[in-house]
């Protein structure tokens, strides 16, 4: 090792050293403190590349299975990754990243490997890293980047598929969970057993692909950005208006969209089906029959897939925005339901922006409901932020308290804000509009022939849900007068 590597090793151990010397960072689960560990690394040693430094944070996560390493060559395959790995793993709180990224579920349904994420997703680091390495290394290379797929998604999903065939398709992938406090996450427990296939690692994985191929189409002459940057412009964006959500940028709320248009294009049944053929060679995984069976449990788990993660809007749940528990025991709804009734909040007045602020809207809506209105709980089945997310009220099987005398024949969706003069933005519109009543739909919550109505068409005291939305929900397909 010359002297060089040296002052490398010395200079990236004395990095790691003072990223864990901040308490405030150490035991946080949060994308923010996974970038700033990066970014200090990259600031004190600004030769370093981002395909080097993907590389050594793969090894020290030992990820260095058969086929990462068929797909992207073996980590330490580059000499400033190898030395950066050596003094990853001779730091004293080395273990930062390798418990950031390793992925595991303990025997008590805790997920490991798990970071929160600024927009109120939780996101496994694992995929999401692969992806990014996959796009780098096809950008540096000038190749195709062949594996992006079967590393972040297809992988996962297919041993997932085949893990679970004596199970309901619906039960091959997730689940989702809940932090233990999301201003200081620690510990995130699953709501059920899990699938090799959680939602964090499906969020993962789709934010890994849409990096990753970004990062490979960037122009030739444009050099890809620091890691740290890449992971700033997509979790740490800021809306700065309801309207941002028309442009086209690419930030983790839109994940389902982008990651749609990136990747159906291909054929996803024989993507999986050659990701299972390789996995089979690779792993010498001889349960593995390729016979009608295995194709037909990939293509059941596919549409599953496509339902729940493309189709079907993301839903924030009740633990995830800090909902306290109903007063009394909750009423069930009698499914299908025939209507839909839209409302708007008034107040709070103004859209949330982000996670922080819907969530702090959704507590502040429910203790005025439970508290001065002396109902059960917060009387919306369901609340649209401004922010890419839907947020639970009551939910899908829970009777409401949103359309007096209506609550038990549909559900009560309401936008964060006051649309008397203006209207939510066309993005959480387009949200409520289209995939939340499909999905809606699909899982039997409502009738296919579903009613629209706006909350003053069957309530005569209130003006609700503005002058401006209920103009704009008079065009929408399922309205009635």
């Amino acid at each position: 090792m010359d002297c060089s590597h040296l002052r490398l090793l010395s200079f990236a151990s004395v990095v790691i050293v003072s990223v864990f010397s901040r308490p405030t960072n150490v035991h946080l689960r949060n994308m923010h403190s996974f970038i700033t560990a990066v970014e200090q690394l990259e600031g004190s040693n600004p030769g370093l590349t981002p395909l080097a430094l993907v590389r050594a944070l793969r090894k020290t996560a030992g990820h260095d299975d058969a086929m990462t390493m068929h797909c992207l060559g073996a980590s330490n395959n580059l000499s400033d990754a190898e030395v950066l790995e050596t003094a990853i793993l001779n730091a004293s709180s080395f273990s930062f990243f390798d418990k950031a990224i390793h992925h595991l579920v303990t025997d008590y349904g805790e997920e490991r490997g798990v970071v929160l994420a600024p927009d109120g997703s939780t996101v496994a680091l694992a995929p999401l890293l692969l992806g990014i390495e996959a796009g780098l290394k096809a950008k540096m290379e000038g190749t195709s980047p062949a594996c992006l797929f079967p590393l972040t998604l297809g992988r996962t999903l297919g041993l997932s598929f085949l893990s679970l065939q004596d199970f309901p398709p619906s039960n091959r992938l997730g689940p989702n969970g809940c932090w233990d406090n999301v201003d200081h996450p620690r510990m995130f427990r699953l709501s059920r057993p899990a699938t090799l296939a959680t939602d964090a690692v499906i969020h993962g994985g789709m934010d890994g692909a849409i990096l990753g191929h970004d990062i490979y189409h960037l122009p030739a002459a444009e050099d890809p950005q620091p890691l740290s940057q890449v992971l700033k412009g997509y979790y740490s964006f800021e809306i700065r208006g309801e309207q941002d959500f028309d442009l086209n940028k690419h930030i983790s709320p839109r994940r389902r969209e982008l990651s749609r248009a990136i990747l159906e294009p291909l054929n996803l049944q024989e993507e999986v089906m050659e990701t299972l053929r390789l996995v089979w060679k690779l792993e010498k995984t001889e349960w593995i029959a390729f016979d009608t069976g295995v194709g037909n449990s990939v293509k059941d788990g596919l549409e599953v897939f496509v339902h729940k993660y493309w189709d079907c809007p993301q839903i924030i749940p009740r633990c995830q925005w800090g909902a306290k528990p109903p007063k009394d025991t909750p009423l069930p709804l009698s499914l299908p339901l025939q209507f839909l009734y839209i409302h708007h909040t008034y107040e709070p007045s103004s859209p949330c922006l982000s996670f922080a602020t819907c969530a702090s809207d959704m507590r502040s809506m429910q203790r005025f409901h439970q508290e001065y209105r002396g109902w059960n709980d917060i009387g919306y089945s369901f609340v649209v932020g401004s922010d890419g997310y839907i947020y639970e009220g009551r939910g899908w099987n829970t009777l409401g308290t949103h359309t007096r005398g209506r609550n038990s024949l549909g559900y009560g969706v309401s936008f964060i804000g006051n649309y008397t003069a203006s209207l939510p933005s066309r993005y959480s519109r387009n949200l409520l509009q289209n995939h939340f009543v499909r999905c809606a739909v699909a899982r039997g919550g409502l009738v296919s022939n579903f009613t629209i109505h706006g909350h003053r068409q069957v309530v005569n005291y209130t003006s609700c849900p503005g002058e401006a939305l209920f103009s704009e929900i008079q065009r929408w397909e399922h309205f009635r007068d």
